[in-house]
């Protein structure tokens, strides 16, 4: 260990100490409490069962929207939306007057950093690990990897990684596993080996692995394949616990169907109603789930932002669309911003989130859905804000501390004792 286990840093206006053992902390995509419970009441999960009785087994609540990018940013710098500037996996620019994708940290806020990076600046070996490239290049913001001390790849393109880069390269090598489809469980389990595999040949200060949730999206908690994943979870788990790391868990979101009984996608086409109302393109609605992976969910998801013109009553179109079957809440946007902590130049002029069975999409014509081989399962809202926060160590949060999927950092390095 390279640091002094008494000092301290601030990343972003938050404290954290120096980990005394090598720390993870891992970001499942898309796991709703249940899908732990359902595998450890199967048998499946005896690691996980164990940390719920020896270690914490809380929840958290998650950044809305309840989607990747904002709380995967959330996490690691600590902070939520409204300081990070993050808001979602794609957004209306107005200034530039486009729709754009959300992948880059040139959206990042001027002083923002990551609280790896921090880490990596004071002397710390660090590690980030995602299951997508577009995670990593987000999530890696910063990382001096000429310096030695900082590793971030994917698994998405492990074959790509070059120590200047990514600070390593001849990554399958090291993991011995093939390179994984960006659509299957396999791109998650690649995470975790690679986890281990670093553990074992680097054993970094500090680690963040983040998975995505292709099964979550595909199968509910308890059906064979969600129980699959995450017995391979489990044993992932063990083995990071007996190897002496601190571990805490948490999620980006949660899952939830979003289909009728019969199994079709139960859906509001949110443009399709706009232009009915007010004509064709005079409202713009935007879909923050959007981003290069929409074919396990169509893009579509329980929150959704809506951009009107000058002259158009707001009032009346969002007490109009609050009246739909299926939506949960609308608000204008100083009051959403506040209350979800998002910022205003990067939201829209309404925000609605729907019921928890309800999905939203923009016009009927632009979603594809044919790749949804599964009733569709989705999430964005506030349907999908409770994860888990499990640590293989002992934690009490303090009284009155509301506890966010974005306070793992500290959970880990400020609360845990080992």
């Amino acid at each position: 260990m390279n640091p002094v286990p008494t000092a301290t840093l601030t990343a972003n206006g938050r404290e954290y100490r120096f980990p005394e053992t090598p720390t993870i902390v891992i970001c499942l995509d898309g796991s709703q409490p249940g899908y732990m419970e359902a595998a450890m009441e199967a048998g499946l999960a005896p690691n996980l069962r164990r940390l719920f009785v020896t270690g914490t087994a809380v929840t958290a609540l998650c950044v809305i929207p309840a989607y990747t990018n904002p709380n995967n940013v959330s996490i690691i710098t600590g902070r939520p939306p409204s300081v990070h500037g993050i808001c979602g996996n794609y957004f209306f620019d107005r200034n530039a007057n486009r729709e754009v994708l959300m992948n880059d940290a040139e959206f990042m806020r001027p002083g923002i950093t990551t609280i790896v990076k921090a880490f990596e600046q004071a002397g710390a070996t660090v590690a980030v690990v995602t299951a997508k490239d577009k995670l990593r290049a987000l999530l890696s913001f910063g990382l001096d990897f000429s310096a030695g001390r900082a590793i971030a790849f994917s698994s998405e393109k492990a074959d790509t990684a070059t120590r200047a880069g990514h600070g390593i390269d001849a990554v399958l090598d090291l993991v011995g596993l093939p390179l994984p489809n960006v659509y299957s469980a396999d791109l998650s389990e690649f995470v975790f080996a690679a986890g281990v595999r670093l553990l074992e040949s680097r054993r970094p200060d500090l680690m963040y692995l983040s998975t995505t949730d292709y099964v979550q999206h595909k199968a509910a908690p308890g059906a064979k394949a969600a129980n699959a994943f995450y017995a391979m979870v489990d044993r992932y788990v063990g083995i990071l616990d007996r190897a002496g790391c601190t571990l805490v868990f948490t999620a980006d979101h949660g899952m939830n169907a979003k289909h009728t009984p019969e199994g079709e996608p139960d859906v509001l086409y949110l443009q399709d109603i706009l232009d009915q109302w007010l004509g064709a393109g005079v409202a713009r609605v935007v879909l923050p789930i959007i981003d290069p992976y929409v074919v396990h969910h169509g893009a579509l998801g329980s929150f959704a932002t809506i951009y009107l013109p000058e002259g158009v009553d707001r009032g009346e179109v969002a007490a109009k669309l609050a009246a739909l079957p299926g939506i949960q809440m609308v608000l204008p946007n100083a009051e959403a911003c506040k209350r979800f902590e998002l910022p205003p130049d990067r939201t829209g002029d309404l925000v609605i989130l729907s019921v928890q069975q309800k999905a939203l999409g923009s016009a009927r014509a632009r979603h594809d859905l044919s790749g949804l081989t599964e009733p569709l399962r989705s999430h964005g809202g506030l349907s999908e804000q409770v994860v888990p926060m499990v640590s293989n160590h002992r934690f009490v949060v303090p009284e009155g501390h509301v506890l966010r999927n974005f306070d793992a950092f500290h959970v880990a390095l400020n609360l845990v004792r080992c």
